[in-house]
Protein backbone atom coordinates (compact mmCIF):
# COMPACT_ATOMS: atom_id res chain seq x y z
CA UNK A 1 0.00 0.00 0.00
CA UNK A 2 1.05 3.69 -0.37
CA UNK A 3 2.08 6.01 1.69
CA UNK A 4 -0.12 8.58 3.44
CA UNK A 5 0.92 11.64 2.95
CA UNK A 6 -0.74 14.97 4.45
CA UNK A 7 0.12 18.92 4.40
CA UNK A 8 -0.76 21.54 6.61
CA UNK A 9 -2.38 25.35 5.53
CA UNK A 10 0.04 27.83 6.74
CA UNK A 11 -1.71 30.36 4.73
CA UNK A 12 -4.75 30.28 7.06
CA UNK A 13 -2.10 30.43 10.14
CA UNK A 14 -0.33 33.12 8.53
CA UNK A 15 -3.81 35.06 8.29
CA UNK A 16 -4.90 34.82 11.35
CA UNK A 17 -1.32 35.94 12.59
CA UNK A 18 -1.59 39.09 10.51
CA UNK A 19 -5.32 39.59 11.40
CA UNK A 20 -4.14 39.95 15.41
CA UNK A 21 -1.21 42.31 14.37
CA UNK A 22 -3.43 44.40 12.82
CA UNK A 23 -5.92 44.54 15.08
CA UNK A 24 -3.88 44.61 18.34
CA UNK A 25 -2.13 47.58 16.44
CA UNK A 26 -5.49 49.42 15.90
CA UNK A 27 -6.13 49.08 19.75
CA UNK A 28 -3.03 49.98 21.07
CA UNK A 29 -2.57 52.80 18.90
CA UNK A 30 -6.37 53.88 19.19
CA UNK A 31 -6.07 53.63 23.24
CA UNK A 32 -2.23 54.22 23.92
CA UNK A 33 -3.93 57.93 25.29
CA UNK A 34 -5.47 56.14 27.84
CA UNK A 35 -2.79 53.59 28.95
CA UNK A 36 -1.50 56.02 32.03
CA UNK A 37 -4.96 56.03 33.72
CA UNK A 38 -5.44 53.71 36.10
CA UNK A 39 -8.86 52.46 35.21
CA UNK A 40 -11.15 52.45 32.95
CA UNK A 41 -12.06 50.79 29.31
CA UNK A 42 -9.32 52.76 27.59
CA UNK A 43 -6.85 50.61 29.52
CA UNK A 44 -8.29 48.06 29.49
CA UNK A 45 -8.21 48.77 25.28
CA UNK A 46 -4.81 49.19 25.25
CA UNK A 47 -3.59 46.52 27.15
CA UNK A 48 -5.84 44.11 24.60
CA UNK A 49 -4.42 45.50 21.96
CA UNK A 50 -0.82 44.62 23.19
CA UNK A 51 -1.95 41.46 23.97
CA UNK A 52 -3.09 40.59 20.29
CA UNK A 53 -0.17 42.24 18.85
CA UNK A 54 2.22 40.00 20.81
CA UNK A 55 0.03 36.73 19.88
CA UNK A 56 -0.18 37.90 16.39
CA UNK A 57 3.49 38.44 16.20
CA UNK A 58 4.20 34.97 17.99
CA UNK A 59 1.90 33.35 15.05
CA UNK A 60 3.96 34.68 12.37
CA UNK A 61 7.39 33.74 14.27
CA UNK A 62 5.97 30.25 14.77
CA UNK A 63 4.49 30.13 10.88
CA UNK A 64 5.51 26.64 9.61
CA UNK A 65 4.28 23.78 6.85
CA UNK A 66 4.28 20.51 8.79
CA UNK A 67 3.85 17.41 6.68
CA UNK A 68 3.08 13.70 7.83
CA UNK A 69 3.80 10.92 6.13
CA UNK A 70 2.87 7.49 7.09
CA UNK A 71 4.48 4.54 5.25
CA UNK A 72 3.17 1.30 5.84
CA UNK A 73 6.02 -0.02 4.02
CA UNK A 74 8.83 1.05 6.48
CA UNK A 75 6.30 0.93 9.14
CA UNK A 76 7.11 4.50 10.10
CA UNK A 77 5.44 7.82 10.76
CA UNK A 78 7.11 10.90 9.62
CA UNK A 79 6.30 14.24 11.37
CA UNK A 80 8.30 17.45 9.64
CA UNK A 81 7.91 21.29 10.02
CA UNK A 82 9.75 24.00 8.17
CA UNK A 83 9.52 27.15 9.67
CA UNK A 84 11.33 30.28 9.74
CA UNK A 85 14.11 28.73 12.81
CA UNK A 86 14.69 25.38 10.37
CA UNK A 87 13.06 22.54 10.05
CA UNK A 88 12.15 20.09 12.65
CA UNK A 89 11.40 16.10 11.51
CA UNK A 90 10.04 13.21 13.92
CA UNK A 91 9.75 9.42 13.66
CA UNK A 92 7.68 6.99 15.57
CA UNK A 93 8.19 3.69 14.85
CA UNK A 94 4.54 1.78 14.75
CA UNK A 95 5.54 -0.54 17.07
CA UNK A 96 5.91 2.50 19.47
CA UNK A 97 2.25 3.69 19.06
CA UNK A 98 -0.08 1.72 21.79
CA UNK A 99 -3.02 3.32 20.47
CA UNK A 100 -5.00 6.51 18.89
CA UNK A 101 -7.43 8.52 20.16
CA UNK A 102 -9.13 11.60 19.11
CA UNK A 103 -8.07 15.21 20.89
CA UNK A 104 -10.72 18.13 20.77
CA UNK A 105 -9.65 21.77 20.97
CA UNK A 106 -12.30 24.58 21.19
CA UNK A 107 -15.76 24.88 22.33
CA UNK A 108 -18.97 23.11 20.75
CA UNK A 109 -20.76 26.57 22.04
CA UNK A 110 -19.42 29.06 19.75
CA UNK A 111 -18.93 26.65 16.93
CA UNK A 112 -15.12 26.80 16.93
CA UNK A 113 -14.02 23.30 17.23
CA UNK A 114 -10.96 21.46 15.89
CA UNK A 115 -10.16 17.66 16.32
CA UNK A 116 -6.98 15.86 15.88
CA UNK A 117 -5.38 12.83 16.40
CA UNK A 118 -2.87 11.95 19.68
CA UNK A 119 -0.82 9.00 19.36
CA UNK A 120 -0.73 7.17 22.80
CA UNK A 121 3.16 6.23 23.44
CA UNK A 122 4.34 3.04 24.80
CA UNK A 123 6.83 5.16 26.85
CA UNK A 124 4.04 6.79 28.05
CA UNK A 125 3.81 10.03 26.02
CA UNK A 126 1.44 11.40 23.66
CA UNK A 127 2.34 13.05 20.12
CA UNK A 128 -0.46 14.80 18.04
CA UNK A 129 -0.72 14.39 14.60
CA UNK A 130 -2.74 17.16 12.20
CA UNK A 131 -2.38 19.49 15.34
CA UNK A 132 -5.18 22.53 15.44
CA UNK A 133 -2.51 25.87 15.02
CA UNK A 134 -1.62 23.62 11.78
CA UNK A 135 -4.72 24.16 9.79
CA UNK A 136 -5.44 20.79 7.96
CA UNK A 137 -8.88 20.42 5.81
CA UNK A 138 -11.28 18.56 7.44
CA UNK A 139 -9.79 19.07 11.29
CA UNK A 140 -13.51 20.70 11.99
CA UNK A 141 -15.28 17.86 11.58
CA UNK A 142 -15.07 14.92 14.13
CA UNK A 143 -16.57 12.46 11.32
CA UNK A 144 -13.62 13.43 9.38
CA UNK A 145 -10.93 12.63 12.14
CA UNK A 146 -12.58 9.39 12.95
CA UNK A 147 -11.70 7.93 9.19
CA UNK A 148 -8.16 9.71 9.80
CA UNK A 149 -8.28 7.64 12.58
CA UNK A 150 -9.89 4.38 11.18
CA UNK A 151 -7.17 4.80 8.33
CA UNK A 152 -4.16 5.24 10.40
CA UNK A 153 -5.31 1.99 12.34
CA UNK A 154 -5.76 0.57 9.00
CA UNK A 155 -2.00 1.02 7.69
CA UNK A 156 -0.50 0.17 10.50
CA UNK A 157 -1.87 -3.18 10.85
CA UNK A 158 -1.20 -4.21 7.64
Amino acid sequence: MEAWKSVSNPGKQMVIAIVGVAIGAALSIGFREFAGSSTGNGRAGFLLGLLLLLIGLAGLLALARQTIVVDPRTRIITIESKGIFGTKRRQIPFSDVAGINIGFLGKKSNFVTSYYLVLKLRDGGDCPLFSPGQFYAGASDRMTVEGWRQRLESLMRE
